[in-house]
């Protein structure tokens, strides 16, 4: 059996290949993307404005744990009011962009 896929040293590439090859694990595997990165930039930008936990969420008119939550790369009830009120506490803002796929994946070919 001959394979269609083209040859890749990439590791990446392959366990995307191997375990990502179908649309609906390919949309989990985003989705954790998303709310990993959105956790790793609350946290780098609280801790350099100097914030404390606590005092971004006096900041953002939120809960310490909702803070907490947010930071949690695992945490995937992200609301994008919060997400937005809190990014402004952090005098940022949220860009959004859409981007394709890596590997030219699509749901179509998935």
């Amino acid at each position: 059996m001959t394979s269609k896929r083209k040859p890749t040293s990439d590791g990446v590439a392959i366990l995307e290949q191997r375990y990502y090859s179908d649309a609906k694990r390919m949309a989990d595997l985003e989705k954790a993307r998303f709310h990993a990165k959105l956790a790793q930039v609350i946290y780098a930008r609280r801790k350099a404005l100097g914030l404390t936990q606590a005092q971004l969420a006096k900041r953002a008119n939120t809960s310490v744990s909702q803070i907490c939550r947010l930071e949690d790369a695992d945490y995937d009830g992200h609301s994008l009011n919060t997400a937005i009120r809190v990014m402004a506490a952090l005098k940022s803002r949220l860009e959004f962009r859409a981007v394709p796929l890596r590997m030219g994946m699509t749901p179509q070919t998935a």
